[in-house]
């Protein structure tokens, strides 16, 4: 008999004459229930913090801008810009949360440190990858790129005036309903992961209704806004990403009796109720830093403004923007952004007193130094003319020049 054959052969003797054994312990049956995840395996914390101080080589202690940072000009001294939390995660395959509470919100420039509501949404996908999705709750309206864009990411210290007017901290309550392909997600993650300033994920196109009086703040009217939006990240065959964008919105904005001062009157008398036309219109183009990028935004449209020489809020044109331009180098494992920015903006801002009248020209020239992952500090030298107009002071022009500073923790 050859070697296999009676291999062959022993292996059907063991077989046949083999005793099987039952085991005393049954296998356990895991159940779905017992699969489920405990709750610091599904939902993730991280966070960051910018701390500024802003009056270096500065020229004009009455030149301030409370809508950008309320540390700016006389009285001004360190101060905590931001300090985040965010705790989320998918919580069911189709249900992902995000929470985001900042403990150091300023409610005037003479109140610090208060906590208060970012964002509190809920997406809920409407198939497996996820490319169609809902999103409930208090988050940012889809209008502008650099809104959109989170402040950890951004490069000059504030938003521009422009396209920041139309949206105070960017976020309000509503519903949204967001678009991409799954090719394109992993493109906009790509373009934080990366470090190259992307503003996340809100889809290739996207719609939605919201209140309209902007975070935090109660439904004046029975009129939703209504914003839409498309923008596409292009990659081309060199690598290079381009992101050319469009978006609008339209509403009724209600001047609350509390932001009026004594005297003040409106234009028409139903608009204490029924809210002032509310619409804009913006165009964006982004040219990501690889190494050289360049930024772009500019909106027109309508809202309330005071109009001096009646001292009445009225609905008057608005129009603004902003153009930056920025250089990536990589040191090492450290990162430096030189950045120029310059910004006009000429319109009202409705979240504040009267809906006070705007004439700004700005020029920012800076550098954001990468030292590690967790720590980042930013230089800012700022030219500014602002004029503003409202009963309070019917004429206020400040110029000046400053130099500010932010370290920020990424944690």
């Amino acid at each position: 008999m050859c070697l296999t054959t009676f291999k062959e052969a022993q292996a059907q003797t063991d077989t046949t004459n083999a005793i099987v054994v039952t085991p005393l312990v049954q296998p356990v049956v895991i159940t779905e229930a017992a699969k489920k995840k405990a709750w610091y395996e599904i939902l993730s914390i991280r966070g960051y913090a910018q701390i500024r101080y802003n009056r270096l080589l500065e020229t004009n202690p009455d030149l301030k801008c409370d809508q950008c940072d309320k540390s700016l000009g006389e009285g001004g001294g360190l101060f905590i810009r931001r300090a985040r939390l965010i705790f989320s995660g998918n919580v069911h395959e189709r249900v992902f949360v995000y929470i985001q509470p900042d403990i150091a919100s300023s409610p005037s420039s003479t109140t610090l440190n208060f906590f208060q509501l970012r964002d509190a949404y809920f997406d809920v996908a409407l198939d497996k990858n996820k490319e169609y999705r809902f999103r409930v709750g208090q988050s940012k309206i889809p209008y502008g790129f650099e809104n959109l864009q989170s402040s950890s990411n951004r490069l000059p210290l504030d938003r521009n005036d422009g396209i920041n007017s139309a949206i105070a901290n960017e976020r309000d309550l509503g519903v949204f309903f967001y678009y991409a392909p799954s090719e394109i997600r992993r493109r906009f993650e790509e373009l934080t992961s990366l470090g190259l300033k992307g503003s996340g994920d809100y889809g290739v196109a996207g719609i939605g209704v919201y209140n309209g009086q902007t975070a935090n703040k109660p439904e004046a009217n029975d009129d939703l806004h209504v914003v839409a939006r498309v923008s596409y990240p292009f990659k081309l065959k060199n690598g290079q990403f381009i992101e050319p964008g469009i978006q609008a919105y339209t509403g009724k904005y209600v001047v609350t009796k509390d932001q009026i001062s004594s005297g003040v009157n409106v234009e028409a008398e139903n608009q204490l109720e029924e809210g002032f036309t509310d619409q804009r219109i913006a165009a964006t183009l982004v040219i990501y830093p690889q190494p050289l990028g360049f930024q772009a935004e500019y909106n027109i449209g309508e809202g309330p403004e005071y109009d001096p020489a009646t001292k009445t809020i009225k609905v008057k044109d608005l129009h603004g923007g902003y153009a930056q331009a920025m250089y990536m180098m990589k040191l090492n494992n450290q990162v430096l952004i030189p950045f120029l920015r310059v910004q006009y903006y000429d319109g009202g801002k409705k979240h504040e007193k009267d809906a006070a009248s705007y004439l700004v020209y700005q020029t920012e020239i800076g550098a954001e130094w990468q030292i590690v992952r967790n720590l980042e500090l930013t230089a800012m030298y700022s030219i500014e003319d602002r004029t503003v107009k409202n009963a309070q002071v019917p004429l206020n022009r400040q110029h000046g020049n400053r130099l500010r500073l932010q370290a920020q923790f990424n944690f």
